[in-house]
């Protein structure tokens, strides 16, 4: 027995997906080696406090770099797109 799939992406969910299709997925691999780079620096001048700040942006802007991928892959269901 095959299941479909009956749910579709909401208004919200496909505004966002296509302006986040719009940006450059290495900008994300920048952002996240910058915030790295920025907190082995602040790690460097004694700032603690702020180097762990900083140094916890980069996994964020990794995953958002992989939510931008997915959206450019598959972008919105399959429903809609037919």
């Amino acid at each position: 027995m095959l299941l479909e799939n009956q749910n579709t992406e909401g208004a919200t969910a496909k505004a966002l997906e296509e302006q986040t299709s719009k940006i450059p997925s290495d900008l994300f691999l920048y952002a996240s080696l910058a915030a790295m780079g920025t907190s082995l620096t602040l790690k460097c001048l004694g700032k603690s406090h702020n180097a762990l700040f900083v140094g916890q942006w980069a996994a964020p802007f990794l995953l958002l770099g992989i939510y931008n991928k997915l959206v450019k892959q598959s972008g919105h269901d399959s429903e809609d797109k037919s």
